[in-house]
């Protein structure tokens, strides 16, 4: 007969153990619970350094109240809090923390080390733990905490999780996925807790991938953190409800985005927590507005009464109980299906009368690439791009076969143009062709033929199908529209196919002029590093070049505006600029070149608004350009994802407009406006905007002098992950390049070795 097991108590050590493994799962349970902390501490500044998704090094840093030496002692012992004295507070908490748990068990599964100082103290605090005790730093040395320097609040660091712990260990996914847990979490409270600065970046690296200001509204973080084509398609809504003592506040998407994954960010009393019933109520909401097995964003704050919350559920806190579930979450669908229902107007779409003279074609029938017919059926493929991650720019270059159609009279011109028609060029996976030519997702116009004559009122007119081009990032002065501006509606998904045989030509002129050498050189370069403002080194093989990057952005710009010619996106202006002050500025300029023998200033900027005014329709049609009838500028095209131009150029821009322009000759008019205009965009850096890292120019008695420039993008930062990318992809180099000294060979590795072994 087997012996009767005996029952007893289990060491402290492995209950403490057992405990810490239920409250802390993976590094991104053991940060939320130490941004929790850093929250319930004041901070406006919150700093996560990652190293090997966490395992290696997790380290929080904040500008918080700071830890009191005397409760150094204790402070990672269980059971011991500063938001908790007795049971009946829990129906009125109103912190993050209140059992004390959390840097307890994260001090039974690392070495854990906290360096604080209180707002009293004249110096900063620094000891280390283990199993909850303080412990010598290194053997022989007392365990007390040691004064050190440091700033006002608490950095704690946490090294070797799980090293105790092996099968927890080996259970995590790889540092890359844990890294992105991390990031999940620490995005999500950015979002919410906009009065905070947050920022994560892995150890070493001097790029952050979460950085939001403490002057941020949730809308400007949820841009920030998630992507401008997010943000652009949000609404608010709010619900506040008496009888069940909640209030609601958040942003969801419209009818208009999707994903393949749920965005479901929802903090119930400032507490992020999930809700399955709210989850699952909010998708079946939207089943009926979006595509199926697609998905919205969602953000939403509930704020209950503490008394009706149950917030003490489960370990991590991270599920949480509260009275009226059901009526709640009803509520919440209730407020979000009318906010739904009262956004279908962002789904009207509008169309355009046929030009006169252009005939009307059988559109029954579509042709594939080999120019058979599909049997009548155009495919939703077809017609719209669904995937906004399917565009890049060499969607926006010519095709490497041209399908010739014929030519078509036009009744008011007195000769016929031969008009050539891109075909669409998937590769065989579904993905655009990459390659320098355009690939087009869709041949959609109403007629199949367009014949222009050189007249400026046939240039005026034009489609009205637009692309569906991502939108760059929100600036100071411009933000971006994805909205047709002059009727307010949400901008259409077909790309426009432009057959003008003037840009036929100008994009033809473009592809005979490239230099094969120097394409395979961009194609295949390393970037190296800025030189200045207008400098870049690049590596290509062996070889080391030195490029202007002024001279390759004009050029690649003027590109992009011949092959997106008709598409573009919108930068819309956040306060219309007056044209005659704009032109009056710029004849104020000693580079306008004007002289008394050119007549009253005043008279000019009349003439130049009158000369813009006359061309607004073809401006806005084919360039995105939008000038009102007050003669206000409203908007700019967006030519290249996260690049606005210096800002400091529009009034010399407005100025060449009018003056370098050839507006009487349809190619002519085409191809000096893209001139003007890839010479405004052509980047040239704001020479008062301070170098990264550079503390020059900063009034130092003024304690917010560059507060904000630090968040900003480095003039640095835009050469290196903006343009140089967008030339590798999308230029096509002309010529002229290995002339002019656009770029300069500086060095070469075999001659170098050469040097060397002379020396």
């Amino acid at each position: 007969m087997a012996a009767v097991p005996t029952i007893k108590k289990l060491d402290e050590a492995v209950v403490n153990r057992i405990a810490a493994g239920e409250v802390i799962q993976r590094p991104a349970n053991a940060l939320k619970e130490m941004i929790e902390n850093s929250l319930d501490a004041k901070a406006s500044s919150i700093t996560v350094t990652v190293k090997s998704g966490g395992l290696k090094l997790l380290q929080i840093q904040d500008n918080g109240c700071g830890i009191r030496k005397e409760d150094m002692g204790i402070v990672c012992e269980r059971f011991t809090t500063s938001k908790l004295t007795k049971f009946e507070d829990l129906s009125s908490i109103a912190t993050y923390g209140f059992r004390g748990e959390a840097l307890a068990s994260i001090s039974h599964v690392a070495h854990v080390t906290i360096t604080t100082r209180t707002g009293e103290s004249n110096c900063a605090f620094k000891a280390s733990y283990s199993d909850g005790k303080l412990v010598p730093a290194r053997p022989g040395l007392s365990a007390d905490p040691k004064p050190c320097a440091g700033n006002k609040g608490t950095q704690i660091t946490v090294e070797d999780l799980f090293y105790n712990v092996s099968t927890r260990r080996k259970a995590l996914k790889s540092s890359g996925e844990e890294f992105a847990k991390i990031a999940d979490v620490v995005s999500k409270y950015a979002i919410h807790n906009s009065g905070v600065a947050f920022t994560l970046k892995k150890q070493g690296e001097n790029m952050a991938d979460v950085r939001t200001t403490n002057g941020a509204s949730i809308l400007d973080n949820i841009r920030t953190i998630y992507g401008a084509s997010v943000a652009r398609e949000l609404l608010e809504v709010s619900c506040d409800n008496q009888k069940y003592a909640f209030k609601m506040h958040g942003y969801i998407s419209n009818a208009n985005y999707s994903v393949k994954k749920l965005q479901f960010l929802l903090f119930i009393n400032h507490r992020l927590v999930d809700s399955s019933a709210l989850r699952k109520a909010i998708e079946t909401l939207y089943e009926a507005y979006i595509p199926k097995n697609s998905h919205p964003f969602v953000y939403i704050s509930l704020e209950i009464a503490p008394r009706n919350v149950d917030v003490n559920v489960h370990p991590t806190k991270h599920e949480v109980h509260f009275l009226h579930e059901d009526s709640i979450i009803e509520a919440i669908q209730k407020a979000f299906e009318e906010k739904l229902l009262g956004a279908n107007s962002s789904r009207t779409y509008y169309t355009q009368t046929l030009l006169p003279g252009v005939p009307v074609t059988d559109t029954s029938t579509v042709a594939d690439d080999g120019g058979q017919s599909n049997g009548g059926k155009l495919y939703a493929h077809q017609m719209v791009r669904t995937d906004s991650r399917e565009q890049t720019l060499h969607a926006f270059l010519p095709p490497k076969n041209h399908a010739t159609t014929s030519s078509v009279t036009n009744s008011d011109s007195q000769s016929s143009r031969t008009i050539t028609q891109h075909e669409a060029n998937n590769s065989a996976d579904g993905e655009p062709n990459r390659s320098k030519t355009l690939t087009s997702t869709a041949n959609i116009t109403d007629e199949s033929t367009l014949s222009v004559s050189n007249s400026s009122k046939s240039m005026d007119a034009g489609e009205k199908d637009f692309s569906d081009q991502p939108s760059g990032p929100k600036k100071p002065r411009l933000e971006e529209n994805g909205d047709r501006i002059a009727k307010g509606q949400n901008k259409l998904t077909f790309h426009r196919e432009i057959r003008l045989t003037s840009v036929l030509n100008l994009r033809k002129a473009i592809d005979s002029n490239e230099h094969q050498g120097m394409k395979e050189l961009f194609e295949d370069h390393k970037f190296v590093g800025c030189v200045n403002r207008s400098l870049a080194l690049v590596q290509h093989s062996t070889k080391l070049f030195l490029a202007n990057v002024t001279t390759l952005s004009k050029e690649l710009f003027y590109q992009v505006i011949m092959f997106k010619f008709g598409n573009f996106d919108f930068l819309k202006l956040s306060e219309p600029a007056p044209v005659y002050e704009l032109a009056m500025l710029a004849l104020d300029c000693e580079e306008s070149g004007w002289t008394e023998e050119d007549g009253p200033k005043d008279e000019l900027a009349a003439y130049i608004v009158n000369l813009l005014k006359g061309k607004a329709a073809m401006l806005l049609d084919y360039f995105s350009l939008e000038i009102d009838k007050e003669g206000h500028l409203l908007t700019l095209p967006l030519l290249l994802d996260g690049y606005i131009p210096n800002l400091n150029g529009l009034p010399l821009f407005v100025l060449r407009l009018a003056t370098e322009v050839d507006w009487d000759t349809e190619e002519g008019c085409f191809r000096t406006f893209a001139q003007e205009c890839s010479r405004f965009y052509a980047f040239k850096p704001d020479p008062f905007q301070r170098d990264e890292n550079s503390t020059k120019d900063v009034d130092t008695e003024d304690p917010n002098a560059g507060k904000s420039l630090s968040f900003n993008k480095s003039w640095q930062w835009t050469v290196e992950h903006i343009l140089f990318p967008a030339f590798r992809t999308g230029l096509i180099p002309p010529s002229r390049f290995s002339e002019d000294g656009t770029l300069l060979q500086i060095a070469n590795l075999p001659d170098l070795y050469k040097v060397f072994e002379r020396c």
